[in-house]
């Protein structure tokens, strides 16, 4: 029985299982790639469709909002109708929204394609860990899980600089809309492999729609962008109204609470798995990395603005002006994943003070060194700073996982992934409101040094959350007691 259910392992020199997960990397690289090449692009975007502030800010907001909503229910469907099918439609998808991106004749246009497009990232995401998970056992899996971290890293790195490749190539004006053309050839390749060489999905069949929690996923929606629509718009809705969004925001989230309960106790999938909370380690986790997803990803979001527009970089030089920071954090990535197992929560302690002391001398460097050489003198900082974030992110999953229980390990997978791309959207928002409030008055510099205020209390609001927790064990270990599992 166990020989019919693990067939790859009967036949281990069979090299199908290496090149579809080639393909799968690909796809990866193009949906993780679209969050850091298109932060180089703002500038050029902002030019060439005469866009205004709040649609930059929902470009990217958007994008990470869509593909978090809808991880958890793509990975259901995956594993109930087969995880080729479902991989082959996001990257349809993809494909397609990418070329909407490239043509988009206005701002909104450029929005709702965005919107696709993540909403085809979140149908790609969940089925790679879950091909992976299928093709490989034992050191072959640690090994394609490796090569995936890997991919993750190089996708974060070379994005700004090939975006400002892109746009120095192609010229200002239009060259952004080379940054989403370039997905064309991978995306169609990637489908005409994924045919060829991905595996179906044992006893796949159908799916009903209440286990994709439909009602859930748009309740979650809703609320987070009733949260975020005061500060996205808030230079161009006048007046105190938009704050009473925020009530609205907290009874839509009320609510959300209140059917994903109501799943659980009727015995459907809800969308958030609630129980998994009763898990301290998993709940401090998923806290520490939305708030920290919400202050560094809109780090890239205000520093390329401020680079290009307030200081007349080009894109090429605004993405050699940031890769420091993707450098870094690829050079710790792999150390911390080394560490984070004699060290613990710890490690991510340590990860974040370098992160935020890496951000507040990046402020202070542009205090020192104004003008044009303020590329150069944000280089050292911004290095610490992805150094600190190498020994957050993948030790941070690690340690926020090891205690959930093994049958719940999918969804809690998935909920952590969506507390990352909702902590983006968030950060974007608050930190972008800051930051064009500040513009118009006080200049480039000012409002660069006040957005970053906002991302380095976000990254200190993670930090107390991960002393918290260490602070936790610490107490529990006294007591004598073991890890908490419940």
């Amino acid at each position: 029985m166990s020989q019919q259910q693990h067939p790859p392992e009967a036949h281990e020199p069979d090299p199908q299982r290496w090149r579809a997960l080639g393909v799968c990397l690909v796809a990866g690289f193009m949906t993780l790639l679209d969050v850091s090449i298109v932060n180089v692009a703002l500038p050029s975007i902002r030019t060439g469709l005469d866009t205004p502030e709040s649609d930059l800010q929902w470009v990217l907001s958007g994008y990470a909002l869509a593909f978090g909503l809808f991880l958890i229910p793509a990975g259901r469907l995956g594993d109930a109708r087969g995880r080729r099918t479902v991989f082959i439609a996001g990257l349809v998808l993809f494909t397609l929204s990418s070329a909407a991106c490239g043509a988009a004749q206005n701002s909104t246009w450029l929005v709702v394609a965005r919107l696709v497009q993540g909403v085809a990232g979140g149908l790609i995401s969940p089925q790679i860990s879950a091909l992976i998970q299928q093709m490989f056992r034992g050191r072959e899996r640690g090994r394609a899980f490796g090569m995936f971290g890997t991919v993750v890293g190089i996708s974060t790195a070379v994005g700004p600089l090939l975006g400002g490749l892109l746009i120095q190539a192609a010229g200002h004006q239009e060259g952004w809309r080379w940054v989403f053309y370039v997905n064309l050839p991978l995306g169609v390749v990637c489908v005409l492999l994924a045919r060829r060489l991905l595996p179906d999905t044992p006893h796949a069949g159908r799916v009903r729609l209440r286990d994709l929690d439909p009602v859930g996923v748009v309740l979650l929606g809703l609320g987070i962008v009733a949260l975020l629509l005061p500060f996205v718009q808030s230079q161009q809705w006048s007046g105190n109204g938009k704050w009473l969004m925020l009530p609205v925001a907290a009874a839509l989230l009320a609510l959300f609470l209140f059917w994903e309960r109501r799943c659980s106790r009727r015995g459907f999938q809800p969308v958030v798995t609630l129980s998994l909370f009763r898990v301290r380690s998993y709940w401090l986790g998923c806290l520490l990395i939305l708030l920290y997803f919400a202050g560094f990803t809109s780090i890239f979001f205000i520093t390329t603005l401020y680079l290009q527009v307030g200081l007349e970089y080009t894109a090429l030089q605004a993405g050699i002006a940031i890769t420091p920071f993707a450098l870094g954090s690829g050079l710790a990535a792999g150390t911390g994943g080394r560490l984070v197992s004699r060290f613990g929560r710890p490690l991510v302690v340590v990860g974040l003070g370098m992160v935020a002391a890496g951000l507040a001398f990046t402020a202070l460097a542009v205090h020192l060194v104004p003008g044009t050489n303020a590329g150069w003198a944000m280089a050292p900082p911004l290095l610490l700073a992805g150094l600190g974030s190498g020994l957050v992110i993948a030790p941070n999953q690690t340690l926020t996982l090891s205690e959930v229980p093994v049958h719940t390990a999918g969804s809690a997978g998935g909920t952590l992934q969506t507390g990352q791309r909702v902590g983006s959207a968030v950060g974007i928002a608050a930190v972008g409101a800051v930051f064009f409030a500040q513009v118009g008055p006080d200049g480039w510099a000012t409002a660069y040094d006040h957005g970053l205020i906002v991302s380095v209390a976000f990254v200190v609001a993670a930090l107390i959350a991960a002393v918290a927790d260490v602070a936790a064990g610490h107490r529990q270990a006294r007591k004598g007691g073991g890890p908490a599992t419940d």
